[in-house]
């Protein structure tokens, strides 16, 4: 197995009553891309909020690169996630007002980086996504194939060690996501990030490495017993 770049171990949610994560392991390794399936209220959201330091466990832990993550504050926290990891998510979360080049350039900006030199670092991504020309367009000028090409951008333009992507494809239609998740995963493998993607469609699940299942907050262990 290739150097191990993040892993949760005993990780544990409740929201109220509900267990939303019971205790699971997982580790993703460098370049790797997993898929998390499972039906909706199943964890996996949960588990992916905690993997990415958005939300803290309960119970468990969240190492990157070997160094625990899950007990850093809040500041820290949204630090990592800006600098180390990406986002991309089901409606893609781009600013309206903004023009596609600056919603890509904007995860350098919030870094410190002045606005002319992220942006230059945000155009080199649009020819490659196949969005040449259309840095100046506003998301209600993209159609959603588009705009979450913006948003796969958006998620590595800061060169992250992991890209996480919670139903990625679930507001496009199949054509469009078929192309949206070859991008993503290509994109993703090219820039030496591994990838979480989060989804309930095993045609999305098929474009990466591995997949694991959730139910019921428990991740179910496959043949072989390997997660």
């Amino acid at each position: 197995m290739n150097e191990l770049v993040l892993s949760g171990h005993g990780l544990a949610k409740r929201f109220g009553p509900t267990v939303a994560l019971g205790g699971v392991d997982l580790a993703v390794a460098a370049g790797e891309a997993v898929a998390i399936m499972g039906p909706s209220g199943s964890g996996k959201s949960t588990l992916l909020h905690c993997l990415a330091g958005i939300m803290k466990p309960d119970a468990g832990e969240v190492l990157l690169f070997g160094q625990r993550i899950d007990s850093l504050g809040e500041r820290r926290r949204s630090e990592l996630r800006r600098t180390r990891f990406g986002f991309v998510f089901q409606f893609g979360q781009l600013l309206p007002e903004l023009p596609a080049e600056e919603n890509v350039a904007l995860p350098l900006m919030l870094g410190g980086v002045p606005r002319g030199e992220a942006v230059r670092a945000a155009r080199g991504w649009f020819g490659p996504l196949g969005l040449a020309g259309m840095e100046g367009r506003r998301p209600g000028e993209l159609s959603g194939g588009q705009a979450q090409r913006v948003a796969i951008a958006r998620a590595l333009v800061s060169k992250p060690a992991v890209v996480f992507a919670d139903e990625p494809t679930g507001a496009l239609d199949q054509n469009t996501g078929h192309e949206t998740m070859r991008l993503l995963v290509e994109a993703t493998k090219h820039n030496g990030a591994s990838l979480v993607v989060v989804t309930h469609d095993p045609n999305v699940a098929r474009w990466c490495d591995r997949t694991v299942e959730v139910r019921d907050g428990q991740l179910l262990v496959p043949a072989g017993g390997v997660v």
